[in-house]
């Protein structure tokens, strides 16, 4: 196993700027053969999926070779793949959808630790559903989500666990196959939030139990645009709401309008930059070598996360809320006489992204004592080195110092 960061960082055009990106959970920078690949499919001929003209075939290409790209990514089966503008956008249709079989008596879970966007399409289809939506802490000391927590509000009424399966704010990752199992004993259906996962770990539908899984390709090197996987049979099951002349056929029926064919073929080019550029030295098919490379990336991750921790822990007046035992190379910082908004600012100042919020985790950043204001946030990404984090520790201690 081999991980060669400044070879991965060669192929990184925005790093010549000279920022040190640790704004990687809301979203990364871009490697030239993905750019390349949405340029190229661009520059081709292209139409309506087909296959009589070139154009038409080109774009058929791009599609299939997409799902393909992401089934090995996920874990999934290609045919289980569904493309959306955004995680986002695929939540409120999957929510609107799932919903019309839901009615009063119903119940929905959500929980705290999440995004907004795996919340509030939950709590308003149940709304609009009449269904009673039940809320799962977590424990604010130690940033835990249990399945425990998700036990306590479950009962035979549920109808759908909503859940994410790492937080974009403190990391947290739960235990989804755990809390899986305990929804599917009472027949409920599990909608996983795997935006911020997916960029640290890498995935297995099966294995995780999630019967939904979503994820954002620009959060791990690629273009902006939504993926969900589910297993085939179970899309099957699901009538959304299209045009009349759309096709029916699973999962197109869930794709509304022309798919962007160019971020498409740079979603495939992401998943092989991943598979080929992680571990170089990798072999074999192209779930075994983004096998290899995620083990290499999570092995880099965790060197580069325990300087981050050690050169906080050297800091005075540094609270660091990221604190479960599993969690992504994400830290959540707050200061005791220092605002998060101005330690941004001035991190900026000297080439070191790190960005202040709450980044859309409102009911965790609210759970924590944070408020709406959040704290300032250290993400770790592919092509991060130790020299980045040098420079944030040494901007930090700096700016404390004022």
């Amino acid at each position: 196993m081999t991980y060669d960061i400044a070879a991965i960082r060669s192929h990184f055009p925005a790093l010549a700027a000279g920022t040190a990106h640790f704004d990687g959970p809301g979203g990364t920078q871009t490697p030239q053969p993905v750019v390349r690949a949405i340029a190229d499919a661009l520059s081709q001929p292209l139409s309506n999926r087909g296959r009589i003209t070139l154009g038409e075939r080109n774009a058929e290409a791009l599609v299939t070779g997409a799902r393909r790209a992401m089934a090995d990514l996920l874990g999934a089966e290609p045919s289980g793949i569904v493309f959306g503008r955004s995680a986002t956008q695929l939540a409120y249709d999957f929510s609107r959808t799932l919903a019309k079989s839901w009615s009063p008596g119903d119940e929905v879970v959500v929980t705290r630790l999440d995004h907004d966007a795996n919340i509030r399409p939950w709590v308003q289809a149940a709304e609009q559903a009449g269904a009673t939506v039940r809320w799962a802490e977590f424990d604010p000391e130690k940033g835990e989500l249990t399945a425990d927590h998700i036990r306590s509000v479950l009962s035979g009424r549920t109808r759908l666990v909503a859940v994410t399966a790492a937080s974009n704010l403190i990391g947290t990752r739960p235990d989804i196959r755990g809390i899986a199992r305990l929804a599917h004993e009472v027949g409920a259906l599990v909608y996983a939030d795997g935006v911020h996962h997916t960029a640290h770990t890498l995935v297995d539908l099966d294995g995780l139990g999630a019967d939904f899984y979503a994820c954002s390709p620009y959060k791990f090197l690629g273009p902006h645009h939504g993926v969900l996987a589910a297993r085939p049979e179970l899309l099957e099951t699901l009538r959304p709401d299209k045009l009349l002349p759309s096709t029916d056929a699973v999962p197109e029926r869930f794709e509304l309008g022309t798919l962007p064919y160019e971020f498409l073929a740079g979603t495939t080019a992401t998943v092989d930059f991943l598979a080929d550029r992680l571990d170089a030295t990798a072999t074999g098919t192209r779930r075994e070598r983004l096998t290899a490379g995620f083990a290499a990336l999570e092995a880099h991750e965790h060197v580069l996360r325990t300087e981050i921790d050690k050169g906080l822990a050297a800091l005075d007046g540094v609270t660091v809320h990221s604190r479960a035992a599993d969690r992504t190379p994400t830290v959540l910082l707050t200061f005791e006489n220092h605002s998060t908004a101005d330690a941004y600012a001035f991190l900026a100042e000297r080439g070191v992204q790190a960005p202040s919020g709450a980044f859309y985790a409102v009911e965790a950043s609210r759970h924590l004592g944070l408020g709406d204001t959040g704290g300032l946030r250290v993400g770790l990404a592919p092509y991060n080195d130790s020299q980045d984090v040098d420079r944030l520790l040494t901007g930090l201690s700096d700016f404390l110092a004022r």
